[in-house]
């Protein structure tokens, strides 16, 4: 007898296939938990690179303004989702280690601009590079194709919002 003369073979199936797919989602949330301890190890290593006092709220702080350039407080704080007293707080460790310096807004004279210290800027950079470089070597050791494929299913977990 055929599946489709099988309602209850076809009712199995579906059970294998659920269960197949539920230990294969399992191990991706594994490997996403790896990867994230990975990455939150990376951070900290990063961040003692550019000074070892820094935290990973700081290290934060430097990832946006080295991207943005300077910007207020207030909008580090809304980035960040942190209340403005604990930015206040962290914009003046980072401050008083040389990474960052405050000036007035000149759009806004109530108002601070946080900007990267040249220090941490070259500091930062050499973090990244470093990070590029790692991250180069391991992909180079895979297929073409391999790396197309990672990208592309990349793009499609993100693209689906998680």
């Amino acid at each position: 007898m055929d599946a489709l003369a099988d309602p209850l073979a076809v009712t199995e199936r579906a059970g294998t296939d659920d269960a197949v797919m539920s230990s294969l989602i399992d191990e991706v949330e594994h490997q996403f938990a790896t990867m994230f301890v990975n990455a939150r190890n990376s951070i900290r290593s990063r961040a003692a690179a550019i000074h070892p006092e820094l935290h990973p709220l700081g290290f934060r702080v430097l990832t946006i303004l080295s991207r943005s350039g300077a910007r207020q407080q207030g909008a580090l704080a809304e980035e960040t989702e942190v209340d403005k007293a604990m930015m206040s707080r962290t914009i003046k460790q980072l401050e008083a280690l040389g990474l960052v310096e405050r000036s007035i807004d000149p759009n806004d004279g109530r108002a601070l601009l946080v900007a990267m210290t040249d220090l941490a800027r070259a500091r930062f950079d050499a973090t990244l590079a470093n990070a590029r470089r790692v991250l180069h070597d391991r992909l180079a050791e895979w297929e073409p194709g391999e790396v197309r494929r990672f990208t592309d299913l990349l793009a499609k977990l993100n693209d689906s919002g998680i």
